[in-house]
């Protein structure tokens, strides 16, 4: 059962830069922590769909920056690698990457067995709203993404997983959320249940939709 999750931003700049909505991530994971969950995993976007072990690694040396987190060589997907690092020391129980459009089926589905991966789960799940929002964004700017970050910022404000499973991947895509599939895959956890829900901050530095907020059963 999903006790417990925490939505950061999957972008570099959340490490290196943008400190209130850094700080904000590190509150929605000591939600987390204080869950007492049996199972800790951390949820993605990537290009294909993976499991990952919980001591693996992740570098961010691909995008410029000699920053590095876990054991190994690094194989870790950029938003997975992102996670890692605001984990600091705490290793999950493990990695799921989900297909960028994979989906929503797919995605709920695989969002339900990873609540049943343990009695008490929390998921720690990186996720980035439109990158539409405006004329310098890396997408083209679209009049429609300003109420889609919204929607996303109000189900993680409510709790409210209904939401977020509702997502059109098909306008998800034209606006460029990259986040999209790794927000339904929470939903997917999240079932039927509606929880405590914590809007935390929420920025949009180059167009870009960021947000951090925790869920709580």
């Amino acid at each position: 059962m999903l006790v417990a999750a925490a939505v950061c931003p999957s972008t570099p700049l959340v490490v290196l830069g943008l400190p209130e909505l850094r700080s904000a991530c590190r509150t929605a994971i000591a939600t987390l922590r204080r869950a007492r969950p049996d199972a800790l995993v951390v949820v993605g976007g990537a290009e294909t769909t993976r499991t990952y072990d919980g001591g693996v690694a992740g570098t961010l040396r691909p995008w410029g920056v000699d920053r590095r987190a876990g054991t190994g060589e690094p194989v870790l997907p950029l938003s997975l690698t992102v996670a890692r690092l605001l984990l600091d020391d705490t290793a999950p129980q493990g990695f799921q990457s989900v297909a960028f459009d994979a989906t929503a089926a797919d995605c709920l589905a695989l969002g339900r067995r990873l609540g049943e991966r343990a009695e008490r789960v929390a998921l720690l799940v990186t996720a980035d709203g439109p990158a539409s929002l405006s004329p310098r964004a890396p997408g083209r700017y679209d009049e429609a993404a300003g109420p889609y970050h919204d929607l996303i910022a109000k189900a993680v404000a409510a709790g409210e997983p209904a939401a977020l499973a509702a997502l059109d991947p098909q306008e998800a895509d034209r606006l460029w959320v990259s986040g999209r599939a790794a927000l339904q895959v929470l939903a997917g956890a999240a079932g039927t249940r509606t929880y405590q829900g914590r809007l935390l901050a929420q920025a949009a530095p180059y167009g870009v939709g960021y947000l951090a907020g925790a869920w709580l059963a």
